[in-house]
């Protein structure tokens, strides 16, 4: 079985980022390093199954996002090697606003 490269772009690290200091300031840190080591170990299972996820409508077929916990879409890029994590988004918010700035 074939393996692609799982790459993050820099706007889905921010996000990372966004998204620990949250949960960190309403929860704890250890509850969202744990929160953010879950989401990343789903986007890295992306090597060995890229096409997983929903195409977006109107969109390139390589374009997918997926769901994670109800709360969490990640946005990413299927290509020929590698699958590129575009935006990592909590809580609900409203994707085409982001599909807007790709």
């Amino acid at each position: 079985m074939r393996e692609y490269e799982v790459f993050f772009r820099p706007r889905a690290r921010k996000d990372f980022i966004a998204i620990y200091r949250y949960i960190a300031k309403h929860s704890s840190p250890r509850i969202a390093g744990n929160y953010i080591q879950r989401i990343e170990n789903v986007c890295f299972s992306l090597a060995s199954f890229p096409e997983r996820g929903t195409v977006i409508p109107g969109r390139s077929p390589a374009l997918r996002t997926m769901g994670f916990e109800r709360r969490v879409t990640i946005l990413f890029k299927v290509g020929k090697e590698r699958v590129e994590i575009l935006r990592i988004l909590y809580g609900g918010r409203n994707l085409e606003p982001q599909l807007e700035k790709l």
